[in-house]
This record gives C-alpha cells, sequence and structure tokens, in this order.
C-alpha cells in the first residue's frame, strides 16, 4: 500500500520561508511525478508544483519564484522550499504521486502566514 507523508508545515511570518518534504513508502517503483498541491480555507485544492520524472517543472503563477520543488527520484521523495511567504499561501499542503494511471495523496500540512 502506498503512503505518501508530509512534514514541514508551521506558522510563519511575512516573508519567512518553509521547507516541506513528502516521504513515501509501498512503492518499489520510481513515480512517475510528484508534487504538491494546496487548499486554503473555503477554496478548492488547487496545483502548486508538479515534477515528472523527466524534468519539466509546472508552477502556479503565484509561486513561480518563490517556491522551488525537488525530488530524489530514488528515494520517491519530494521537497518543496518555500521563501517570501504571503498570507495568500495560507493553506494544507498535500503531497502527490502518480504511478500510471495511479494518483496518490498524502494527509497534508499545514502552513499560516501571519500577516
Amino acid at each position: 500500500q502506498v503512503q505518501l507523508v508530509e512534514s514541514g508545515g508551521d506558522l510563519v511570518q511575512t516573508g519567512g520561508s518553509l521547507r516541506l518534504s513528502c516521504t513515501t513508502s509501498g512503492s518499489t517503483l520510481s513515480f512517475n511525478v510528484m508534487g504538491w498541491y494546496r487548499q486554503a480555507p473555503g477554496k478548492s485544492r488547487e496545483l502548486v508544483a508538479l515534477l515528472p520524472n523527466g524534468g519539466g517543472t509546472t508552477y502556479a503563477d503565484s509561486v513561480k519564484g518563490r517556491f522551488t520543488i525537488s525530488r530524489d527520484i530514488a528515494l520517491n521523495t519530494a521537497v518543496l522550499q518555500m521563501n517570501s511567504l504571503k498570507p495568500e499561501d495560507t493553506g494544507v499542503y498535500y503531497c502527490y504521486a502518480r504511478m500510471g494511471l495511479a494518483n496518490y495523496w498524502g494527509q497534508g500540512t499545514q502552513v499560516i502566514v501571519s500577516s
């Protein structure tokens, strides 16, 4: 059974930084894609960043230049470095992974950016 576990969420002031980590278990193969989504209170879940095996990172326009996604393909882990955080970055951040047609999600980690 594949499991994704996020960590690193916290309360931080505007302009601060956080580093989110995603560790996985239950898969002997590398995921085709790993990434991060977020859901703000009262809003739908939205894409933050995706990084396929072959490269070609996708970022939401709102985080370009501030967030950086990285992966260890062999270990099936992912990191989201978030800098220059803004109050609108507040939300629950979910790790995402895809293998073939199967999509996997973590339980989420809370990020709160105070103004």
